[in-house]
Protein backbone atom coordinates (compact mmCIF):
# COMPACT_ATOMS: atom_id res chain seq x y z
CA UNK A 1 0.00 0.00 0.00
CA UNK A 2 1.49 3.47 -0.99
CA UNK A 3 1.41 6.17 1.19
CA UNK A 4 -1.00 8.43 -0.54
CA UNK A 5 -3.45 5.46 -1.04
CA UNK A 6 -2.94 4.96 3.14
CA UNK A 7 -3.55 8.50 3.41
CA UNK A 8 -7.07 9.27 1.61
CA UNK A 9 -8.30 5.80 3.43
CA UNK A 10 -7.43 7.54 6.14
CA UNK A 11 -9.08 10.88 5.45
CA UNK A 12 -12.30 8.79 4.31
CA UNK A 13 -12.34 6.59 7.72
CA UNK A 14 -12.03 10.12 9.95
CA UNK A 15 -14.59 11.52 7.42
CA UNK A 16 -17.18 8.51 8.03
CA UNK A 17 -16.56 8.64 11.84
CA UNK A 18 -17.81 12.00 12.05
CA UNK A 19 -20.80 11.45 9.88
CA UNK A 20 -21.92 8.38 11.79
CA UNK A 21 -21.06 10.56 15.03
CA UNK A 22 -23.14 13.81 13.47
CA UNK A 23 -25.83 10.67 12.42
CA UNK A 24 -26.25 9.34 15.81
CA UNK A 25 -26.06 12.71 17.90
CA UNK A 26 -28.27 14.84 15.79
CA UNK A 27 -27.91 17.74 18.78
CA UNK A 28 -24.23 17.73 17.85
CA UNK A 29 -24.85 18.19 13.66
CA UNK A 30 -27.34 21.17 14.97
CA UNK A 31 -24.68 22.58 17.01
CA UNK A 32 -22.03 22.30 14.26
CA UNK A 33 -24.12 23.61 11.72
CA UNK A 34 -24.48 26.90 14.25
CA UNK A 35 -21.11 27.42 14.81
CA UNK A 36 -19.96 27.31 11.04
CA UNK A 37 -22.81 29.84 10.59
CA UNK A 38 -21.19 32.07 13.47
CA UNK A 39 -17.86 31.60 11.82
CA UNK A 40 -19.02 33.05 8.90
CA UNK A 41 -20.26 36.02 10.47
CA UNK A 42 -17.00 36.42 12.64
CA UNK A 43 -14.38 35.49 10.20
CA UNK A 44 -11.92 37.89 11.83
CA UNK A 45 -11.72 36.11 14.65
CA UNK A 46 -10.66 33.25 12.29
CA UNK A 47 -8.08 35.59 10.95
CA UNK A 48 -6.74 36.65 14.24
CA UNK A 49 -6.61 33.05 15.39
CA UNK A 50 -4.43 31.98 12.05
CA UNK A 51 -2.09 35.57 12.83
CA UNK A 52 -1.47 34.22 16.08
CA UNK A 53 -0.19 30.78 15.39
CA UNK A 54 1.69 31.91 12.57
CA UNK A 55 3.34 34.74 15.07
CA UNK A 56 4.15 32.44 18.00
CA UNK A 57 5.64 29.45 15.09
CA UNK A 58 6.93 31.97 12.83
CA UNK A 59 9.14 34.19 15.42
CA UNK A 60 10.47 31.36 17.41
CA UNK A 61 12.07 29.94 14.15
CA UNK A 62 15.66 30.80 13.78
CA UNK A 63 16.65 32.14 10.74
CA UNK A 64 19.22 29.40 8.38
Amino acid sequence: MNPRLRALLQFFALAAVIALLLFIFPRAFAFAELAARELFYLWWLILLIALAIWLIWGVSRKPK
